[in-house]
């Protein structure tokens, strides 16, 4: 049996625990290739046009591999924090896909996940496979605990300083891991603010990180923070944001405001999203308040790659003369991951 998985939305936060799943189980999987002009096009053509680009390259992705497998993974993302949810888009995506992609009404796997924390390893979300796979309990437990187990490793290495795609290649041994990633003392320190999804994917991104490094740039995203230190950033709120990753955005985003190591922000987000609307305005109405810089960089289907080049490379111009002109960062005990290195 194969079941495919779409390179889109959360496969780089996610791909280590379903990768363990399927393996555990003697399910070969097919992932699809990575994003192309073809892939996004053919997303377009699949989609109602309403949706956000990372949504419609998702899409393209599915459209890619539905002929190839018996199954394609399509969880129902509904929460992974109390009280907190997806985007409906994520809620309604199974169905989104069954009545868009021609030949998927049949062959979507959509275990409706809605869990308390980031650990999405409970058995009861999954109960739907065990028929449709033809799996018994005790194998789908086993299978859980291992993909849980490989998963919290994964993370391990975000926290350390490793950017996903970086994390990705070391959990499939593709690149050897550092005894740490190198943060490089007076340096310029970009925070970083976007979903995995929009800062990840090569195309979408037009990889941002790596133009970044290519500047010699010290890059932090919300995915290398500690959890705590994301609450607590925005623990003066009277009131959270519905949408979990929206939450940990904002909370990376206070935080790297915050700490003196952190220079500057810069957000990624797609054209037509909501709640990026929302976070994006209230970081940069804060942007004065704490004397640091903030650009948001818009993404859809027909972003130039220059365009983001030279904005990026003029942010960090301006930021390094600041800092050599002493305006930027102070010493502290805070270290640039959320922990307090006095203690």
């Amino acid at each position: 049996m194969r079941v495919g998985i779409p390179r889109g939305l959360l496969y780089q936060y996610y791909y280590p625990f379903w990768k363990t799943f399927f393996e555990e189980l003697k399910v070969e999987i097919i992932v699809s290739s990575p994003t192309t002009k073809e892939i996004v096009n053919k997303g377009i053509e699949f989609s109602v046009p309403e949706i956000c680009v990372p949504m419609k390259v998702y899409t393209g992705h599915v459209e890619q591999i539905i002929d190839k497998v018996d199954y394609v993974f399509i969880p129902r993302m509904v929460s992974i924090s109390d009280k907190e949810y997806f985007c409906p888009k994520f809620m309604g995506l199974p169905d989104m896909i069954k009545y868009t992609v021609p030949g998927a009404l049949n062959k979507i796997l959509s275990p409706k996940i809605q869990s308390d924390s980031d650990s999405i390893a409970n058995p009861k979300f999954y109960g739907e496979l065990k028929s449709r796979l033809g799996i018994s309990t005790w194998d789908l437990h086993r299978a859980l605990k291992k993909a849980d187990k490989a998963w919290n490793s994964f993370r391990a290495l975000s926290k350390k300083g490793y950017i996903l795609t970086d994390a990705l290649d070391i959990f499939e041994g593709k690149k050897v891991p550092s005894k740490e990633p190198t943060f490089k003392d007076g340096e310029v320190t970009i925070g970083i603010l976007g979903y995995v999804y929009d800062i990840y994917d090569p195309f979408i991104s037009m990889d941002i990180t790596d133009k970044l490094k290519e500047l010699n740039v010290n890059v932090l995203t919300f995915e290398m923070l500690e959890d705590q230190a994301i609450k607590d950033s925005i623990k003066f709120m009277h009131k959270k944001l519905f949408w979990t990753f929206s939450n940990k955005l904002l909370g990376a985003g206070y935080h790297f405001y915050q700490n003196p190591k952190v220079d500057g922000i810069i957000q990624v987000t797609a054209f037509n999203c909501g709640p990026d609307s929302m976070i994006g305005k209230m970081l940069e109405l804060e942007s004065n308040h704490f004397e640091k810089p903030f650009m948001t960089v818009r993404i859809d289907e027909h972003t130039g790659e220059s365009h983001l080049q030279t904005r990026v490379e003029a942010f960090v111009d301006m930021i390094r003369r600041k800092k050599m002109a002493g305006g930027v960062s102070r010493e502290s005990n805070l270290s640039p991951y959320g922990l307090n290195t006095s203690i």
